[in-house]
């Protein structure tokens, strides 16, 4: 399975360079709220929450337009998709992504983009 992984959650800066690099990526946009990888801050901690690529987005997804692909990866098929957004709701960590202007959600399909601009090299794709 192929997965964006994080190797050490205390050694994030909370720098943001993923969170800009994944909304630029995708949506030509540095908005937060449009990441496929999240940083939260709470307590005075700091957590890397990414796509762990659990199916719990297919599984909520009444038009089955979200589906497994070789590597392991939950795809969305912009084809089948109905945007009701249950599969944004289903997401146990936050990270599927639904932008206001967009028909179709959108999700981490491992691609890398996020780790390459990691200054402390904490996010890695992991092929298992």
């Amino acid at each position: 399975m192929k997965r964006l992984a994080v190797t050490d959650q205390a050694a994030c800066m909370a720098c943001l360079q993923c969170v800009n690099a994944c909304s630029q990526a995708f949506y030509k946009s540095t908005s937060t709220d449009l990441s496929c990888v999240q940083i939260i801050e709470k307590n005075g901690a700091v957590k890397t929450s990414t796509c762990v690529q659990c199916g719990k987005c297919a599984k909520a997804c009444a038009a089955e337009a979200i589906t497994q692909n070789a590597k392991g990866v939950y795809m969305i098929d912009k084809k089948k998709c109905v945007n009701c957004g249950e599969c944004v709701a289903a997401c146990p960590f936050g990270v599927m992504v639904k932008a206001p202007d967009k028909e179709v959600p959108s999700k981490c399909t491992a691609c890398g983009i996020c780790a390459k601009q990691c200054p402390v090299e904490i996010l890695y794709i992991k092929e298992s």
